[in-house]
């Protein structure tokens, strides 16, 4: 197996979710509708502000914030029926997806779950990637890629509705994105990389322990305490110096975040300023375009994350795959 999982993987799953492909329309209509009444948000404050405030008209502001709550009833009922339709086809794909390598299991030879020729592959190796690996699939498809297509969608469209308000300044915010982004990303992958380490490190503890308290009769026997205190007090002293370095970075992280998405509003509220001093552009429209560009990064940010985790699915996706491409040593005669 490549070091690097390919996420092509992944849709060769995609045939377990063809009985579904009803509610899979349903949720993509639903995710538009969603995705949708969040844009819409950005023009009722536009109009609140424009002709609710600075026109000081109170049947105006009424009526926006009116219509601003059916849209938010709307947003919410579609989220809803998203999250559960969403949910639902991840955990009948893990369901299902279990199933199917269970029961090609049961079709191999017993010398299968003990060949040195497939290193791994214990039958408690299995065992885990029967339960942990189809839940990260679950988590994948049930969460992860509905995030992804929601966040994508208001990306577009709040570039486009950017660009219809005021092209100049959206050039600027377009531009500042990834400068905003990129540390983010980088730090993010750190941290990702030293969670995958401290986690190793928990369950090399757990390993460990298991086989120390497993085999006490030995341990006892061969008074062989003192050393096992030993190794695993460095073992838990590694895992302490992985989980404070994941910490650190995480605390980077979240700092740096703040500073540069506050640098990069408060860019666009001088810019942003100046043109509504000039009467070039509205407090409205310049209240619903840091709307858009807010919603813009949080998107790219959001889209960089589930790569990640395309990534993590990818490689659980091809271990799965691999116990049902195994073909049995012994077969039946024809």
């Amino acid at each position: 197996m490549s070091s690097r999982p390919d996420p092509r993987v992944l849709l060769r799953l995609l045939g377990l979710l063809a009985p579904y492909r009803w509610r899979l329309a349903l949720a993509a209509l639903v995710l538009l509708v969603a995705s949708g009444s969040v844009l819409l948000l950005g023009q009722g404050l536009r109009l609140v502000i424009d002709r609710g405030f600075i026109a000081a008209d109170s049947a105006a502001l009424g009526r926006t914030l009116g219509l601003m709550l059916a849209v938010v009833a709307v947003l919410a009922m579609a989220s809803a029926l998203r999250y559960y339709l969403v949910t639902w086809i991840g955990e009948r794909l893990a369901a299902d997806l279990r199933r199917r390598v269970f029961d090609h299991l049961l079709t191999l030879e017993p010398g299968f779950f003990e060949s040195a020729q497939a290193p791994g592959q214990a039958a408690g190796e299995i065992t885990s990637r029967l339960t942990a690996d189809t839940s990260v699939l679950q988590s994948l498809f049930g969460s992860s890629v509905s995030l992804a297509l929601r966040n994508l969608l208001m990306l577009i469209g709040a570039v486009a509705l950017m660009l219809l308000t005021q092209p100049w300044l959206s050039a600027i915010v377009l531009l500042g994105i990834p400068a905003t982004v990129m540390p983010i990303l980088w730090f993010g992958r750190r941290v990702r990389r030293l969670s995958r380490t401290s986690q190793d490190r928990v369950a090399e503890l757990g390993r460990y322990a298991d086989e120390a308290l497993s085999g006490i009769r030995t341990v006892q026997a061969f008074t062989h305490e003192p050393l096992d205190r030993r190794d695993y007090a460095g073992r838990v002293e590694e895992a302490f110096v992985s989980a404070i370095d994941r910490t650190r970075q995480r605390a980077w992280l979240t700092g740096i975040a703040m500073l540069a998405v506050f640098a990069a509003v408060g860019i666009m509220l001088w810019q942003g300023g100046q043109a509504v001093l000039a009467g070039t552009m509205t407090a409205g429209e310049l209240s619903a375009f840091v709307f858009y560009a807010v919603l813009a990064a949080g998107a790219v940010a959001t889209l960089a994350e589930v790569a990640g985790d395309v990534q993590r699915a990818a490689g659980a996706a091809e271990r799965l795959l691999e116990l049902m491409d195994t073909r049995p040593g012994i077969a039946p005669p024809a």
